[in-house]
């Protein structure tokens, strides 16, 4: 419902616009039900905590009761295709090896040789092992995690080999991406997600995607404020005012789901409403930005008697599809065209559309809780008929590093990402530098970062979790 006049309670109140809802409802090919759901809720209004961006004792906090509780995104399975592949996860001290110990099962290890604890693996590495052995005295596991060998058994004989296999934490896979938990007790992968969330990610058919172009960078922001920079399309008209002639920002519309996943539905094609009837939609068409933009030509099409949503979802189905080798024929003009950005508590975020078909991880600095790691991470449809490409390798870029100089970046979109970062560099210092104790958050276009934040909370309130043996 959109606000029209007058004051209304808290959490009611929307733009005074035309809603997401409506937009997708003008649609040609016509959105499925994951698409056409609302599931919003008013969480209060109430100042959220700087102390948890700066504090050094809420990151142990987090380190020892968030990070150790929570499902991650650790790797895609085609990583790691064929047993013996592994690639090393880490998140802050934690660090793993995961790996494919048979066609149907993936097994995640605590990187620690068990004699004198040196990791098995190098930060960052992957491959393929027959074995994992220590470079410090020798020690060796097979790939299932069962003890291989011990150099000079003869002096050890207080250690059983049957009782002497990698200690493993829990592993479950959805949507071709490979989670990790170290809680034995967390609920599984499917409960923790909740119903509804996981019909939608079900239906998006992930797993039939691959990584097409991997690029990560370190900023110096807390890994919550760096995340939370992307819930919101709130920020648009101010950072990104490039995009605002097709980009419908304010009234985007937000859900929150369960206790790990919210999302929101930025619809594209449309006007942002503070630039209300300043452009023509041909206007809109010559001025659309989209993340994956390598396979459109350069020249657009005109908009004829049409909509510039529409012209461009026509373009979008036929260029990808060819490019892509998919038929995107059945594919809805909202999938093509619009951002649908959800976040799976803790750090990670999907992103299904066609145009956007991204994933990003957030990670914070092992070191230094005031620097976050950012990855973004671009999906593309498994061609019908054909092999799975390879993923691509990482491109490690450095703080002064553009986006835009990620070979196969788009320019625009990497552009806008530089937007999104720069601003992190003055909120971490903001906030270190504030006589105001909290973040204001509106009730309805930051209701992301609330439903996250009291997540953090709740997982920070319980008791610290020593995870292994």
């Amino acid at each position: 419902m959109n606000m029209e006049s007058g004051p209304m309670p808290a959490g009611d109140a929307r733009c005074p616009a035309i809603s997401t809802q409506d937009i997708i409802a003008r649609d040609k090919v016509a959105a499925p039900g994951w698409v056409r759901s609302e599931s919003y809720a008013f969480l209060g209004s109430e100042d959220v905590s700087t102390a948890r961006y700066i504090d050094p004792d809420f990151a142990r906090r987090e380190m020892e009761s968030l990070w150790t509780r929570s499902w991650q995104f650790a790797c895609r399975e085609e990583h790691i295709p064929e047993v013996g592949d592994y690639q090393v996860y880490e998140i802050g001290r934690h660090s793993f090896i995961i790996t494919r110990v048979a066609a149907d099962e993936i097994r995640a290890y605590y990187n620690a040789c068990l004699h004198r604890g040196t990791k098995l693996r190098a930060s960052g590495s992957a491959g393929c092992a027959s074995e994992f052995k220590c470079s410090f005295h020798g020690w060796s596991w097979n790939v299932d995690g069962s003890s291989k060998s011990i150099t000079c058994p003869w002096d050890f004989p207080h250690v059983d080999p049957a009782n002497n296999s990698l200690p493993q934490v829990r592993v479950q896979t959805l949507g071709g991406f490979v989670w990790i938990n170290m809680d034995p007790d967390a609920p599984s992968l499917e409960a923790y997600l909740g119903a509804e969330a996981l019909a939608h990610i079900q239906a998006w058919k992930l797993e039939d995607r691959y990584i097409h172009l991997h690029v990560q960078k370190s900023f110096p922001a807390n890994w919550k404020l760096t995340i939370e920079a992307f819930m919101e399309a709130y920020h648009v008209i101010e950072t990104h005012p490039q995009v605002a002639p097709s980009n419908a920002d304010a009234n985007s519309q937000y859900d929150v789901y369960g206790d790990h996943v919210n999302r929101f539905i930025s619809c594209l094609g449309v006007a942002s409403p503070h630039l209300e009837g300043r452009f023509s939609e041909q206007d809109i068409l010559d001025q659309f930005t989209v993340g994956d933009a390598s396979v459109l030509s350069e020249d657009r099409p005109q908009v004829g008697d049409g909509t510039a949503r529409q012209a461009m979802a026509d373009l979008f189905r036929t260029m990808f599809g060819a490019a892509t080798g998919s038929d995107l024929s059945a594919t809805s003009d909202s999938e093509m065209l619009d951002c649908f950005s959800y976040t799976l508590f803790p750090n990670t975020y999907l992103f299904p559309g066609v145009s956007l078909p991204m994933v990003y991880r957030f990670r914070p600095d092992p070191k230094d809780h005031r620097r976050c790691i950012y990855e973004v991470f671009f999906l593309r449809p498994v061609p019908d008929g054909g092999a799975r490409p390879e993923p691509a390798e990482p491109i490690l870029l450095t703080d002064e590093q553009s986006f835009c100089e990620a070979p196969g970046m788009d320019a625009g979109f990497g552009r806008i990402l530089d937007q999104d970062t720069d601003n992190l560099f003055l909120q971490q210092e903001g906030i270190e530098a504030s006589a105001k104790r909290g973040l204001t958050l509106g009730n309805y276009q930051e209701i992301r970062i609330r439903h996250f934040e009291q997540a953090v909370d709740r997982y920070v309130a319980m008791p610290p979790l020593r995870p292994g043996r």
